[in-house]
């Protein structure tokens, strides 16, 4: 353990005094301060100052500098932190003490927490020191693991669940996702790419691992505004029947394949993932595993094993996680209710019952943490539009919601596994990996 720095007194920083440049997205947390935040009246006390100090070690003496109400100046880092936190209220720092996670996130998003030197960049700085800490023993874990179990992912708690987050307008959406609205992790095989073709390529390498040729069938588990599915009918001549529960993006969907022709070829369903039937040469899911809780694993490799075809190869794409872990509070209240993020050992719960083999995995967090970025400096460029849709609060939320991700991807506390599988005795599978990257132009690949 680093030894602690005395604490001292500072002048507090005006607007601008500490600009933070993250990689492609420029960001100055400075300059998105509240003008005149509200602080708690008088000194800072010592027990206030040993709380913060505590807190900070019992995180891995993050390299930051945290600014109580009254100017004190607690860190516990050996080096010159880049990154300062104001607290503005006493009563947040005594909430943060029954869980940080939930209650800085709340206190950011609620102007009595400030941020300078990069939000991306403080997120990375915690993560970097608390990602080796085995949380298993903490009692708040254990206590949110207990209650995640007693909550049931039910077709009407999913439907509300999806409903907190993805129906809150497709204005929103559009103003910083790509103009298919992929609202997944794309596939940068240049770093250089735009989101709009790293979008394409992401879903190309999805089409290429599933073996898609013209005539294939193809059922896909949450699509989303539907442009994995569409890509399937238009590029690789695939019927394609989609479901999701999300009732804006269904219809989205529907216009966007009423709009291009491919209505005949592409059914959207607004239903539920459990009432999926018939049989089908391909199985799909990309980013919806992480929303149907682990509870249902195996009910999902249930629906899989009656839809997917004797020779028929599936993938599954998902957010998930070196071990096994809760997710973090703050996520699953304001962002992602009913969310997990799986581990392989857990999410071997879908592949081992049915008997299925599992012919590739592959990790690719990076791509994550870069379609993030683009996402980032896509929602600050238009940051205006934003705040005439929603409050302070709102814009203050997914400002944190997408540095935090980025974070999280960049240290590795998140990963992104896409898990290609086929029943267990089917023998028409590749010989080699070389068909993957044949080619990044959309199309059909012959095996």
């Amino acid at each position: 353990m680093n030894p602690t720095k005395s604490d001292s007194t500072m002048q507090r920083t005006q607007p601008g005094g500490l600009a933070g440049s993250e990689s492609n997205v420029i960001l100055s947390d400075t300059h998105y301060r509240l003008p005149d935040p509200q602080h708690t009246p008088g000194k800072a006390t010592a027990f206030d100052k040993w709380l913060m100090r505590t807190m900070l070690q019992k995180a891995g003496n993050p390299e930051i500098e945290v600014v109580l109400w009254d100017n004190s100046v607690i860190s516990t880092s050996v080096s010159s932190p880049p990154v300062r936190v104001y607290i503005n209220h006493r009563n947040t720092l005594y909430k943060m003490l029954i869980d940080p996670s939930l209650y800085f996130g709340d206190g950011y998003s609620r102007g009595t927490i400030e941020v300078e030197g990069g939000l991306i960049a403080f997120n990375e700085a915690i993560n970097r020191c608390t990602h080796t800490v085995d949380t298993k023993h903490f009692y708040r874990d254990g206590i949110r693991k207990g209650l995640s179990w007693l909550r049931r992912n039910t077709i009407d708690a999913a439907r509300s669940n999806v409903h907190h987050h993805y129906d809150i307008g497709n204005e929103f959406y559009k103003l910083w996702l790509d103009q298919q609205l992929a609202y997944t992790c794309a596939y940068f095989s240049d770093p250089e790419m735009s989101l709009e073709s790293a979008q394409i390529a992401k879903m190309d390498h999805v089409c290429r691992k599933i073996g898609l040729k013209p005539g294939d069938t193809v059922i896909e588990a949450g699509c989303g505004w539907g442009a994995l599915a569409l890509h399937m009918a238009k590029n690789y001549g695939a019927k394609v029947k989609a479901f999701n529960i999300s009732h804006e993006q269904i219809v989205y969907a529907r216009d966007r394949a009423k709009s291009e022709g491919l209505s005949d070829r592409v059914e959207f369903v607004e239903d539920d993932w459990r009432n999926m039937t018939g049989s089908y040469d391909s199985f799909v899911s990309v980013g919806m595993l992480e929303h149907i809780g682990l509870k249902n694993y195996e009910k999902l490799g249930e629906v899989i094993s009656r839809c997917q075809s004797p020779r028929g190869r599936g993938l599954v794409h998902s957010i998930g996680c070196n071990s096994p872990r809760v997710l973090d509070s703050w996520t699953t209240k304001q962002i992602f209710p009913g969310a997990h993020v799986p581990s392989l050992s857990e999410m071997m719960q879908i592949f081992e019952p049915p008997k299925f083999s599992i012919l590739d995995v592959e990790n690719i967090r990076l791509h994550y943490a870069l379609t993030l970025q683009h996402w980032l400096e896509r929602y600050e460029q238009h940051i205006d539009q934003v705040r005439e849709m929603f409050d302070e609060n709102f814009i203050r939320t997914w400002r944190l919601y997408l540095s935090a991700s980025i974070a999280a991807f960049r240290v590795g506390c998140l990963q992104l596994f896409q898990v290609v599988f086929t029943n267990g005795g089917n023998n028409e599978i590749p010989w080699t990996r070389a068909g993957l990257y044949q080619t990044e132009s959309s199309g059909s690949i012959k095996e």
